[in-house]
């Protein structure tokens, strides 16, 4: 069975959309730096504009609230930095956050909370109240890093009940809105959020770009040093060919918004009835994400064999140098035991249905395969 060219790791990092692509062709040819006062300075100004406008369009704010980074790492990073240089002196984190929310928290000085989530994947809000309920005066500001959308299972948030309750607490809730951008509304209000962050390269934009959208209740605070680009809150000359190919990608991310879940339904149904344990199953999820687990079928087996048969798929987030490690997130969820043995298929824009159904037959025989000889009497 014959299954080249099936990539499945969207989540990763999405390919590259043509309107991006042709963005950022039309943007080598303007010379200007986006600072310069002459003309071609003004012709690259106009261009980062027209791009932050199109990302502030798509996040459902004014275009003053974007503040362009080298990525989502960044912008959760500045959310973070920015909210203890504020006065909060104590961080709540969901224990399913990406590593960079968690490592920036830890690194920060403040003291860090780990909010603990349901078996289904989602933040227990009572937990969460009760966080909040503990806040002393003298920790300042509460501050909630809560992502829309879990990177590995998809399990997507309630991040408008979490933000309610942070409010009302005089709080802050900041949303790794990255995966969810195209996929779910991912606005401000749609998400219930006071700042959020965007990655380009998620949404079939280039890497080395992402976003801060930050709402009127936040103050951000410069972290890096420099000039005054980016409204004094980013230093450094700004990275215009990324910029536009991000615009390109947000635009198109709104005119064709939506997707369709059968297909990735069709194959979690096939895979489940090899062997195979849908992780989040009862819990909302994104469309085009699917995280399933086999006892006994170590993650890195089942990358490498689906590699082999021409799949791409990730072992859980594709941040750790290339290293296959068990799931800090399955952890959180209670899945101790099928921690090591997950992987997510993830579709994106250029997914067609029948990528489903061939990483599920690829699959499929590669669980048999195993099987087989594993318990070589059986077979």
């Amino acid at each position: 069975m014959s299954a080249a060219g099936v990539y499945l790791d969207h989540c990763a990092t999405s390919l590259l959309r043509p309107e991006a692509r042709e963005a950022m062709s039309a943007a080598f040819e303007v010379t200007g730096n986006p600072s310069s006062v002459h003309a071609d300075g003004r012709a690259a100004r106009a261009l980062l504009e027209e791009a932050r406008a199109r990302v502030a369009a798509l996040a459902e704010a004014p275009p003053s609230a974007v503040t362009f980074t080298s990525g989502g790492t960044e912008a959760n990073v500045l959310a973070i930095r920015s909210a203890v240089a504020a006065g909060s002196r104590r961080l709540l984190v969901s224990a399913i956050e990406h590593d960079c929310v968690r490592e920036a928290a830890l690194a920060s000085g403040a003291e860090v909370v780990e909010v603990a989530v349901l078996p289904s994947g989602e933040i227990d809000l009572e937990v969460l109240q009760a966080a909040l309920d503990s806040q002393a005066p003298e920790s300042g500001r509460a501050f909630l890093a809560l992502m829309a959308a879990n990177n590995e299972t998809g399990v997507i948030q309630p991040t408008r009940a979490a933000g309610e309750r942070v409010r009302a607490a005089g709080g802050w809730l900041h949303v790794d809105a990255v995966q969810v951008a195209g996929r779910i509304p991912a606005g401000l209000e749609a998400l219930g959020a006071d700042s959020l962050a965007l990655s380009a390269h998620k949404l079939g934009g280039p890497q080395g770009i992402g976003a801060l959208v930050a709402g009127p209740r936040t103050r951000i605070t410069r972290d890096l040093p420099g000039g005054g680009q980016e409204h004094g809150r980013r230093a450094g000359t700004q990275n215009l060919i990324g910029a536009a190919g991000f615009g390109a990608a947000a635009s198109a991310v709104l005119s064709s918004f939506g997707v369709d879940p059968r297909a990735r339904d069709a194959a979690a149904h096939a895979m489940a009835k090899a062997g195979a344990t849908v992780i989040g199953a009862g819990a909302p999820r994104l469309a085009d994400v699917l995280c399933i687990a086999a006892p006994d079928l170590p993650s890195e087996i089942q990358v490498m064999g689906l590699d082999l048969a021409g799949v791409r798929v990730s072992a859980g987030a594709a941040c750790s140098s290339g290293k296959v490690r068990p799931s800090r997130v399955l952890e959180a969820m209670g899945l101790g035991d099928l921690a090591g043995c997950a992987i997510r298929l993830s579709g994106g824009w250029s997914t067609r249905p029948e990528d489903w159904r061939i990483a599920a037959e690829a699959w499929i025989e590669l669980k048999t395969r195993r099987d087989s000889r594993r318990h070589p009497a059986a077979a």
